[in-house]
């Protein structure tokens, strides 16, 4: 095997880059930068000078067929507009379509990532002409198609495998996260029926959303701020509760503890959409909780758990420790049983009350294992739209506003996209959305003992 490695390793008698293959390479290492595969076709490596050169035709078709128009349409969105002809022969309107923008933008990017992909191939064509023309020059043996063929199940078999879930993450995530960051920059929605034939407006959408003064820049900080404190909330209440609720189970002198635990899991069992479903039936005005409470005679009228903003607010964080906690306490449970032995025999050598343990040896040790933990929870509860959205539907909202009070990012995203088409604006509330996540998770993770003490817990 280290034999193998090493004839691989010296391939090239310098470090590979392209320039040194346009110096340095013969003629048909020179060639393959116009005819993709000749150095291949050159070395007797047919089949894959072959598959460079099918490639390179394919590429060219393309862009003579659609790519070259698709990328001259990218700058302009189109603009023949949908038009009426009136038809003498039938007595009616008849609609010729005009340019869809949608279309021509989609085409546009994915125009420009099999430019790119091109290029990679290009690249890797004049890669193996000039290895091959390396190893003949050293009198080294030159793979066969056959022999390429075997290294894909052998030395680069990392690649096979990678190949197709690597297309699969381009095609079905990186492609339509650069179409969903592209339309942020134009002015599709359904506001001056730009939903056929828009235009690029540059920063004009990020300016609208960061607006304190405007209507759609006040709703956003302020669906901003209630979502970082919901996130906040969620996160820090289900963690400080359900390691309260795991210690008190964990402790030596709790008795069945297997049953405990298993009526806190009972919650996970159920699904959670069917729980807040109920949970928001069971609160409404003529609800059960409602008409109990005021059969008992504790209250005159219904209280208002959606249709008063506070109550709202504490109601949805409330009932997400109900489905919450159960997951914190299992994730805990683990690590409360791994904690060392002689920690808490020593602080009680020491004197160290229950309260001094805690804060002293528990929280701390907990907090060391669960930073990861934490910061995944909290950007699930940033995105948290079935909580949300299954229990107040973003209620109460005010009269000509986009979002509710309990709105948080993704719902207000979901309603400004699929209810009212707003989705120029959508798009830069998704930009928005990422950016905040990535900045709390990637500051809050490098000033935790996570990640600047890997070695061990002090």
């Amino acid at each position: 095997m280290a034999a193998i490695k090493k004839k691989y390793v010296n391939e090239f008698p310098t470090p590979y880059t392209v320039t040194n293959a346009v110096k340095t390479g013969g003629l048909f290492t020179k060639l393959s930068m116009v005819i993709m595969g000749a150095g291949n076709f050159a070395h007797r490596q047919i089949g894959k000078g072959l598959i460079f050169l099918l490639m390179e035709v394919a590429f060219f078709c393309f862009m003579a067929m659609s790519g070259i128009h698709n990328l001259s349409m990218l700058g302009t969105l189109g603009e023949a507009e949908q038009q009426e002809i009136w038809n003498e022969a039938k007595g009616i309107y008849e609609y010729v379509a005009g340019d869809n923008s949608l279309l021509i933008l989609l085409y546009g990017i994915a125009t420009i990532f099999i430019i790119v992909w091109f290029i990679m191939m290009w690249c890797a064509s004049l890669k193996s002409a000039y290895k091959a023309e390396c190893l003949k020059k050293e009198g080294k043996h030159i793979n066969s198609f056959s022999d390429d063929v075997k290294d894909l199940f052998h030395l680069n078999l990392h690649k096979s495998m990678l190949t197709l879930p690597l297309a699969g993450i381009i095609i079905l995530n990186i492609l339509p996260l650069v179409f969903m960051i592209s339309m942020a920059f134009t002015n599709y929605s359904k506001l001056g029926e730009h939903l056929l034939l828009f235009d690029w407006v540059g920063l004009e959408n990020f300016g609208m959303v960061l607006n304190f003064s405007g209507s759609v820049g006040q709703t956003f900080w302020s669906v901003l701020g209630w979502t970082l404190i919901w996130a906040v909330f969620a996160t820090g209440l289900n963690y400080i509760f359900g390691m309260i609720l795991a210690i008190m189970i964990n402790r030596k002198g709790t008795r069945f503890k297997g049953f405990w635990r298993f009526c806190f899991v009972l919650s996970i069992a159920v699904p959670m959409f069917v729980s807040l479903l109920i949970m928001r039936t069971m609160l409404q005005p003529s609800g059960a909780v409602n008409v109990l409470l005021m059969n008992l005679g504790l209250i005159d009228k219904p209280l208002p758990f959606f249709t008063n903003a506070t109550w709202a607010r504490v109601t949805v964080i409330i009932i997400n420790l109900w489905v919450g906690i159960p997951y914190t306490m299992m994730q805990v449970t683990g690590i409360l049983q791994n904690i060392p032995a002689e920690l808490y025999e020593a602080a009680k050598v020491d004197g160290a009350n229950a309260f001094v343990t805690f804060f002293k040896i528990t929280l701390p040790y907990m907090l060391f294992v669960t930073t990861p933990y934490l910061i995944t929870t909290f950007t699930g509860n940033v995105n948290n739209f079935n909580v949300i959205y299954l229990l107040s539907g973003g209620d109460p909202t005010p009269v000509g506003s986009t979002a509710g009070k309990t709105d948080l990012l993704v719902t207000w995203l979901y309603k400004l996209t699929i209810d009212q088409q707003y989705y120029n604006i959508g798009a830069v509330i998704g930009i928005m959305t990422f950016v905040v996540l990535a900045i709390v998770s990637l500051v809050t993770y490098r000033h935790t003992g996570s990640y600047n003490n890997e070695e061990g817990f002090q």
